[in-house]
């Protein structure tokens, strides 16, 4: 007699969460990702790559992203089947896209336009997309299956 056990589909886990423009915002909303990955259990190494890459994309969508009396949106979907966790801010400034960071180094000694090196170093895809009617939503990729570490 065979016997099978049934396999069943893990849940893709999604949190999103809108917050202010703000430096305030920007800093809960790595606060908020930290928690909610350490709630479905992501492992310490992914939560740290995850944890910088949420401060990027809230600092960039507060400082460089905000429009008067608007928020920006944390969304983050684990899909621990497929072994991918996805981050993406979204933001009201559509007109303002990210350079790929193949085209721009910041200079040494300048203070800013380094947060999408970082996003690039860390994430294993990253990218921007149209959010209707005016917005963008800057998005990045962990597998989180990967042994790649902080300093890969």
């Amino acid at each position: 007699m065979n016997v099978t056990t049934p396999h069943l589909a893990t849940p893709v886990q999604m949190f999103a969460q809108r917050l202010s423009s703000t430096r305030r915002g920007a800093r809960l909303a790595r606060l908020l990702a930290h928690e909610q990955l350490r709630t479905w259990q992501v492992s310490p190494g992914v939560i740290e790559r995850a944890e910088h890459i949420v401060a990027e994309l809230a600092a960039n969508a507060a400082l460089h992203g905000r429009v008067q009396g608007r928020d920006f949106r944390l969304a983050l979907i684990f899909d621990p089947g497929v072994g991918l966790l996805r981050i993406a801010v979204t933001d009201a400034r559509g007109e303002q896209l990210p350079a790929p960071s193949t085209d721009f180094a910041p200079a040494g000694d300048t203070e800013s336009g380094r947060g999408l090196l970082l996003v690039d170093a860390l994430a294993d895809r990253w990218g921007t997309e149209p959010w209707p009617p005016s917005g963008k939503t800057v998005w990045a990729e962990l597998d989180t299956r990967s042994t790649r570490g902080m300093g890969h």
